[in-house]
């Protein structure tokens, strides 16, 4: 460490508080980035990257299996782990440190608490933020009370482990669980999922029943409105026995714990500047935490609890930096936050896929918009037939009737992820649907399920 003191101090180096260091500096300011664990962060090692790279060889398959014609298409498990471990740099930091080096961040490892206004404590050690501290450590995996003797799996070990376990029981329905069960189903697992509710809660209904239709088709027990009441472990490594609300009992080498995450905010010195250990940390549309006076702490990514995305923490964290640049040249920040309540992308890399992007219709209307909902196979569209025979996939769309333009956009199917961008404009642009009716989709393509989504509504 080459100072006691600089302008802006990140505590966490995970994407998000690597965006806001990046973007701090190239306003012109010193940047200091504390980090306990690996710079890169969740996402690098033990999330996104490591879980699509064990998701993307199973999602090969499917897609070839579906065409007529092409036979032979297989996992190589072995090498599907070896080439995930080639995502997340088998665990080394290297070529992250590198790149804070070359955008002129300094690196202090240790574990960052608050100390006071505008001080950060690592170590021994305290340094001075003369401008901004940003809190961007992200969340953990919440363990429920039942599974915490058992040693269960979190999505850290689900993403890192280095062989398939004989039988794998997932408890918790959202994105970790339905995702994990996918690719450890076609890594060779038997696996049994365990959810509350129906699958993928968040996003509308007729999404989580493709995918649950999806998982029972590859093999996998799914097992909705069940829940965990008790588990025990035999030994030191043996299998775990699992009892259910309905009296049933489900036994597996390993358990994976996927049902929501914690603010990993308890042991980083909020009561020191007023606030609740362990709590999420509300902000303004830049990022900064409304309950500290002063307007010296900025929180972006996950522990804001806006939206627990990677892409979006990095969306935050370009605000954040480039509004703590600004006032401390003495201006308000231009950009704001207009995204992270209202108009947040996701894709969920199942078999099918989900893609989602903006409100509901439950939402739009709990906002008192006037809504319509459009609906359409999107197996009907010709380039959606050539992707995959017996094409099975669902979309809905939201139009708020007073704007005339779309509010939100599901879909579910083989290959949505990528199709869901340009709705993303859409939605973010608030592009009129009758300009929209415009933009003409190539033929065969399955974008041309936007002509017929503007058909079915009516123009």
């Amino acid at each position: 460490m080459a100072s006691d003191s600089y302008d802006v101090i990140v505590i966490g180096a995970g994407p998000t508080g690597e965006n806001a260091a990046e973007r701090a500096v190239r306003g012109g300011l010193s940047a200091l980035i504390v980090e306990s664990e690996l710079v890169g962060g969740e996402c690098s090692y033990w999330a996104c990257m490591p879980s699509k790279a064990l998701l993307r060889p199973a999602g090969v398959v499917a897609e070839a299996s579906a065409v007529h014609g092409v036979t032979g298409a297989r996992l190589e498990p072995a090498e599907v782990l070896k080439r995930r471990d080639s995502f997340a740099h088998d665990w080394k930091d290297d070529g992250q440190v590198k790149w804070l080096d070359g955008a002129g961040i300094e690196l202090l490892r240790g574990h960052g608490r608050l100390a006071g206004e505008r001080r950060v404590s690592v170590g021994g050690a305290t340094i001075t933020a003369r401008h901004a501290v940003v809190v961007a450590t992200g969340t953990g995996a919440i363990v429920p009370p039942a599974l915490r003797d058992v040693r269960p799996w979190t999505s850290r070990e689900a993403t890192s482990a280095k062989t398939a376990p004989g039988r794998l029981a997932i408890v918790g329905g959202g994105v970790v669980g339905a995702e994990m069960a996918a690719a450890w189903s076609a890594l060779g697992s038997r696996v049994t999922l365990i959810s509350r509710g129906g699958l993928l809660d968040r996003v509308p209904e007729f999404a989580g029943e493709l995918v649950t239709a999806g998982l029972r088709d590859a093999g996998v027990d799914v097992r909705t409105g069940a829940n965990v009441t008790a588990a025990a472990r035999a030994g030191d490594g043996g299998p775990v026995m699992l009892t259910l609300d309905d009296g049933t009992m489900v036994e597996a080498d390993e358990v994976l714990s996927a049902v929501g995450r914690y603010p990993k905010t308890g042991d980083i010195g909020l009561a020191t500047v007023g606030l609740e250990d362990g709590s999420w940390l509300e902000v303004d549309d830049t990022m900064r935490v409304t309950a500290v006076p002063g307007g010296w702490l900025y929180a972006a990514g996950d522990v804001n609890h806006l939206a627990l995305l990677t892409h979006m923490g990095k969306y935050q964290a370009r605000i954040c930096g480039d509004a703590i640049a600004e006032r401390a040249a003495g201006r308000e920040p231009p950009v704001r936050d207009i995204a992270s309540r209202t108009r947040v992308p996701q894709v969920v890399f199942t078999m099918p896929e989900v893609a989602a992007v903006g409100l509901t219709a439950a939402q739009a209307e709990a906002a008192g918009m006037r809504v319509r909902v459009v609906e359409y196979e999107i197996g009907n569209v010709a380039g959606a037939s050539l992707f995959a025979d017996d094409y099975r996939g669902h979309a809905q769309l939201i139009v708020d009737e007073d704007r005339q333009v779309i509010v939100g956009l599901t879909l579910a199917g083989p290959g949505v992820g990528e199709m869901i961008h340009a709705a993303t404009i859409a939605v973010v642009g608030e592009v009129p649907l009758s300009r929209l009716w415009h933009a003409v989709p190539s033929y065969p393509t399955m974008s041309e399920l936007w002509l017929r989504l503007l058909e079915t509504y009516g123009l």
